[in-house]
């Protein structure tokens, strides 16, 4: 039987190899642990997922809507090699309303639209980018799909106690300097909350984007996903959901994607 030396012994030597670990070592690891967490290669195998529940959204902190949200992701076959071009190789559909999705938000790798019961209403450029950039910036896409982008660098930040958590922080910042800091629980290695500062090229003002992420689940065939995610801007909370129902890899067609033939084109939005 090991002795109370030999356990001090292995923890001290466990202690002295996490010091020796470079920033660089100790952030892929943590990215590899957490890849693990979430399900590994079924995770990386998720083509497309299926979010539905209750959603808030918020100004100043006041509730300012609330409405049944039905999320529908589904992920496009990135470049192999990866390249650095600032695209979003993904597609998603965020519908409303509790029985007919009477209203949606569509995205897809280059353009977005507003959907109501008039009809559709092209967003303007600086909204597209604005959903570009927060994608881009999500652990979560990183993950399954900029992974082995040139000029992607990853480090270590440390560990601290966050919210009498316990956590490893990440940075990952890609080659145009865009950084995104993520907290990793160290006990079930998943991402809790990752943090971005994303400036307002009209009014040339720098915002703090957090999100939080919480009450992880099998959400199918392995794959972990969060239940509850709330973000928040400068320090008030601006939207949230939580989700009664996730759904991976359904075979999502191309109709939850494409506009309808000869639906009505209204002005772009302002």
């Amino acid at each position: 039987m090991p002795t109370r030396r030999a356990f001090g012994g292995t923890a001290l030597a466990a202690s002295v190899a996490a010091a020796q670990e470079s920033k660089p070592a100790r952030g892929k690891r943590v990215l590899d642990e957490a890849l693990a967490a979430l399900g590994g290669p079924k995770f990386m195998a998720m083509r497309d997922r299926t979010e539905s529940g209750r959603a808030y959204s918020f100004y100043r902190d006041r509730l300012t809507g609330l409405a049944r949200a039905t999320i529908y992701t589904r992920y496009v076959m990135r470049p192999e090699p990866p390249t650095a071009e600032p695209n979003v190789y993904q597609r998603e559909r965020q519908s409303f309303g509790k029985n007919k999705e009477e209203f949606a938000y569509l995205f897809d790798e280059t353009k977005g639209w507003e959907i109501n019961f008039r009809g559709v209403r092209p967003f303007p450029a600086e909204r597209i980018e604005r959903y570009r950039d927060s994608t881009r910036r999500n652990i979560f896409y990183i993950l399954r799909q900029r992974m082995g982008e040139p000029g992607l660098i990853v480090e270590s930040a440390g560990g601290q106690v966050f919210e009498n958590q316990p956590v490893e922080l990440v940075d990952i910042v890609d080659g145009d300097n865009n950084t995104l800091t993520v907290y990793f629980h160290r006990s079930t290695k998943l991402p809790i909350r990752q943090v971005y500062f994303r400036r307002d090229p009209v009014a040339r003002e720098r915002h703090e984007e957090v999100t939080i992420f919480g009450k992880f689940r099998d959400s199918g065939g392995g794959v972990m996903w969060p239940w509850a995610i709330t973000r928040t801007r400068d320090g008030d909370k601006v939207f949230e959901i939580f989700s009664d129902s996730v759904k991976i890899n359904t075979a999502l067609d191309d109709s939850r994607f494409t506009l309808r033939p000869g639906v009505r084109m209204l002005p772009e939005a302002k």
